[in-house]
């Protein structure tokens, strides 16, 4: 018998900047961490490298969905840069089809690297979507999920 497990299918991801809340998006890539390794050898001891761990780095997150309404919040947050920049902490919801959170992360210091916009073609019925690109350096405690 199979009980109800947190699996992720048919997802979608809510991203929020502090309480600035920038809508779904349906595809996300990029979560995860590196651990950058330092190798040194030892004098005297020629079939072994040392290898340690020097330092986490994080690659930029991409988050694509669908051009819509919430759209003008991303506009809206490139745009401020002009003006001066506040890194601000990042959260992003896993959650089902059903509203379910699946997994909560949390990002420390994001930053908005890039913005593509939908290339418009009237000749091809497709779905136009927008990706959005931020950085951030590392993960938070967000007290949910994750």
């Amino acid at each position: 018998m199979i009980q109800d497990v947190n699996v992720a299918v048919s997802v979608s991801f809510q991203v929020k900047l502090d309480d600035q809340d920038l809508g779904e998006f349906s595809s996300c890539e990029g979560l995860g961490c590196e651990v950058v390794l330092e190798t040194r050898e030892e004098g005297g001891n020629n079939g072994f490298t040392w290898q340690l761990p020097t330092k986490l780095r994080y690659p930029n997150i991409k988050l694509t969905r669908p051009l819509g309404r919430d759209t003008e919040k991303i506009v809206k947050w490139l745009s401020s840069i002009q003006t001066g920049y506040t890194r601000r902490t990042g959260t992003i919801v896993a959650m089902r089809g059903d509203g379910k959170v699946i997994a909560t992360w949390g990002l420390l210091d994001v930053v908005p690297v890039r913005w593509s916009g939908p290339s418009l073609n009237s000749d091809q019925a497709k779905v136009v979507t927008e990706t959005v690109e931020i950085a951030h350096h590392g993960f938070i405690t967000t007290g949910q999920g994750a």
